[in-house]
């Protein structure tokens, strides 16, 4: 189980780390509210995976890691474009686009719900393990992403851009056949 709560986590990670870097001065707060953002999320959709069972697999199968990518798409090009339109201090606590990330990186985690149901496996203690990690992961990849984030100076933000649109890049090519 602690095999699947990284594997899950590793999308919080790389998030976490892009959105470290872009948020180096925005202290504590901005770091563990993303933290239990992702931590939540992570968490609740196996269990509405679990919930919804057979009913939605075939929709969930399908369209998930197109809509991940479209999210992770999205989001990255805005902060790519905004990196040459703001200054570096300039940023602002969105959680609408905190929500977005927290959603596109826990679709996964949707479908591993899912799994359990049709395999008819209790989802309490990995939805524990699987929230649990997710929150130090986001937390580990803040503190990094504010560690390095001077290296990058005022192009950071376009940094965690382009690493959003490779996350969801790799979500897509590893569950897709193109």
């Amino acid at each position: 189980m602690v095999f699947l709560g990284i594997g899950l986590g590793m999308d919080v990670f790389s998030v976490s780390v892009s959105r470290g870097v872009i948020t180096h001065e925005s202290g504590v707060n901005y770091t563990l509210i993303s933290a239990l953002s992702f931590g939540i999320f992570q968490a609740g959709m196996p269990v509405l995976g679990w919930l919804s069972g057979l009913e939605i697999q075939a929709i969930v199968s399908a369209f998930a890691p197109w809509i991940a990518f479209l999210l992770l798409l999205i989001i990255g090009l805005k902060m790519i474009y905004e990196s040459f339109m703001l200054e570096e201090d300039e940023f602002e606590f969105n959680y609408r686009e905190l929500f977005i990330l927290s959603i596109a990186t826990s679709i996964d985690a949707f479908a591993v719900g899912v799994s359990f149901a049709l395999l008819d496996l209790s989802i309490w203690l990995p939805v524990l393990i699987i929230g649990v990690l997710s929150f130090i992961m986001s937390i580990g990849g803040s503190y990094l992403g504010e560690r390095i984030g001077h290296i990058f100076e005022n192009r950071a933000e376009a940094l965690g851009g382009v690493i959003l649109i490779i996350i969801g890049l790799k979500i897509l090519l590893e569950n897709t056949a193109l």
